[in-house]
């Protein structure tokens, strides 16, 4: 009996061990990514700029207006939710003292929106110096298709972005040096591009937000190649994992167990826009194009992503899904 008791103490001595150190686990890398996450350090003013960010209602897109608003650029908030963009208009006025602030309807997943957006911009607008890409949705288990007969992950990820950027490219050049900011995700490691199915509607919709973060920094680069020499850059990032909106698709009980993970371990939006910031206006950043960023220093990619066939391939497929037409400007 004693002998079983014994055993039995041991055991429960070894778990509570096993405990701690898995708490001790824990801890070293919440205070890891807490001594090296990455903040905008630049007092740069954006007095007579102007910028646009996609998709800023919530989330780090929020949080990014917010402080552009600070350095008193000219922001127009790019929204699907043109109501919500208006609160928040109203709300960074007042706490910036920057009236310079306006909201415009824009729905990436359909093509027609993005056309009516730019040419809105164009016809409204002398300069655009900052373009930030930072709009994203992620569905989980629902398959769903744009009005484009385009799948939504994608649609409002990569095609919506890439249409726009080629409309506004000409008001970009004009007003170089200017900057184009693309929010993609580390997770891009986690998928493949297939370019023998870049519209992929009855692929799992969970795995399509990876794979198009993927076709983001795709993009990205094989942008930057096509602007060298033209005073447009062309950057992407990671933000960092967030504790956003983008997640609330989630069903329980996997939603109970991400949202512990993000409650504890997870940048806020505030910390997760550094990033973001940085690329729009740190003075030692001009010049740069076509790299990859995490906690405002450059980082490395995979072999894969980096493929200039690759993206000269993947660049000809979009064209084609958006509809590029003949009289749009040409990157």
């Amino acid at each position: 009996m004693l002998s079983k008791i014994a055993i039995c103490a041991v055991l429960g001595c070894l778990a509570a061990g096993a405990v701690f150190l898995f708490l001790l686990f824990l801890l070293a890398i919440y205070l890891y990514a807490q001594y090296t996450m990455g903040v905008c350090r630049s007092k740069t003013r954006l007095d007579g700029k102007t910028v646009i960010v996609t998709g800023c209602t919530s989330g780090i897109g929020k949080e990014t207006a917010r402080d552009l608003a600070k350095r008193g650029a000219r922001l127009i908030m790019a929204c699907r939710n043109l109501d919500a963009a208006n609160k928040l208009k109203e709300e960074l006025i007042k706490e910036s003292g920057n009236s310079n602030i306006v909201a415009r309807k824009l729905d990436l997943s359909s093509l027609s929106s993005v056309r009516d957006f730019a040419q809105q911009i164009n016809r409204e607008e002398t300069r655009l110096d900052v373009l930030i890409h930072n709009a994203g949705t992620a569905e989980v288990f629902r398959k769903k298709v744009s009005e484009d007969g385009l799948e939504m992950t994608m649609a409002t990820n990569h095609y919506g972005p890439f249409l726009l950027t080629h409309l506004l490219i000409d008001l970009m050049k004009r007003s170089k040096p200017s900057r184009i900011i693309v929010v993609t995700s580390e997770l891009y490691v986690l998928s493949r591009l297939n370019l023998d199915n870049v519209n992929p509607t009855t692929t799992l919709p969970a795995y399509l937000y990876y794979v198009s973060k993927y076709a983001n920094i795709v993009f990205t680069l094989e942008l930057a190649r096509r602007l060298e020499g033209t005073g447009v850059s062309a950057n992407c990032l990671h933000p960092g994992l967030i504790n956003t909106g983008i997640w609330k698709n989630v069903p329980p009980p996997a939603s109970w167990v991400l949202n512990i993970i993000l409650n504890t371990f997870c940048k806020n939006a505030e910390q997760g826009a550094q990033t973001s910031l940085h690329l729009a206006v740190s003075d030692e950043l001009n010049g740069v194009s076509g790299k990859y960023f995490m906690d405002c220093r450059e980082r490395g990619l995979t072999r894969g992503v980096q493929d200039p066939a690759k993206g000269k391939k993947f660049w000809e497929l979009s064209e084609t899904m958006v509809k590029l037409q003949s009289t749009d400007p040409k990157i």
